[in-house]
This record gives structure tokens, sequence and C-alpha cells, in this order.
């Protein structure tokens, strides 16, 4: 076993874990922060997308022990304390972008980190689905999502 601290939604946790375990295993059974999904364990899905220091990672190719001394962001901790609809969040709702719901989470948390990276410049439908290429989702069509993305990255520029 080995013991590791992580910061996972704003909130400190230690835990001893396998040194196999991986992040979304220590997420979903360790922590019960079940919003973040296995989909496919072969990195391909996109549904257990979350972001270690910011950055946008899928949790099923990482172990948790790599995650000691980091910061980790799911799908929990997005929306406001009050359980406010983060503006993407609230942008999937509004234009359709899910339908099952599985896939969701991980796309939620790749579009944000996709306007991180992209502040400044207009995301166009062929952008927003380049992007998303590691997100599957086998329910949408993905044109809900597309304008889901589209519409919240709007929302959070203007503030």
């Amino acid at each position: 076993m080995t013991t590791i601290n992580v910061t996972v939604n704003g909130t400190q946790h230690g835990a001893e874990v396998e040194p196999r375990m991986l992040l979304v295993e220590f997420l979903r059974e360790t922590l019960r922060l079940t919003g973040t999904h296995v989909g496919c364990d072969t990195s391909q899905c996109g549904a257990c997308t979350v972001h270690l220091n910011g950055r946008s990672v899928k949790a099923c190719t990482m172990l948790a022990v790599q995650a000691d001394g980091q910061s980790v962001t799911t799908i929990e901790g997005v929306a406001a304390g009050d359980g406010t609809l983060h503006p993407m969040q609230a942008a999937f709702r509004e234009h359709h972008g899910l339908q099952c719901g599985f896939c969701t989470p991980g796309m939620v948390m790749s579009a944000l980190a996709l306007v991180e990276r992209t502040r400044g410049y207009e995301l166009t439908e062929t952008v927003i689905r380049q992007e998303l290429e590691g997100n599957l989702c086998r329910c949408t069509g993905y044109q809900g999502i597309v304008q889901a993305v589209r519409a919240g990255a709007e929302t959070m520029k203007a503030g």
C-alpha cells in the first residue's frame, strides 16, 4: 500500500491505495465521486475525463499514486457551492447536449479545458468537433454537444 495526499474539488484527501489503483477507481471507489465514469478502460471514450492541476486528463490512464500532491477537479467540483450549475453544465442542459448522460461529465470537463486553452479564440463547429475527438457519445449525434460547448464558451467569455 502507498499513502497519497490529493486535493480533490478543493478538499485535501489522504488515503492508502494499492500502487496499481487507477485514478478513476480512487475517485469512484475510495472518494465515492461517481460522476467520473468508466466507459472503456482503454482511454478511447473520455467518460473518465477530469482536470489535473487544470489540465484535462483521462483518469483511466493514470494511477492514483501519480496524483499524489496534485489537485484534481471532477464534475462534482464544477458547479457552485449552492448547487448552481456552471455555465457549461447549464449550456449542455439548455442545448440538449446529452441524452443518456453517461458521456456528459467527460464532455463537460473536456469542454471546460478547451475553453480555458482557447480563451480569446472563436470556437467554430470544426474546432469543437476536432477538440472533442477523444470523447465518444453513442446517443446524441454530437450536434447538441457542439451547440452546448459554443454556448457555454460564450457565456463563460461574457463573464
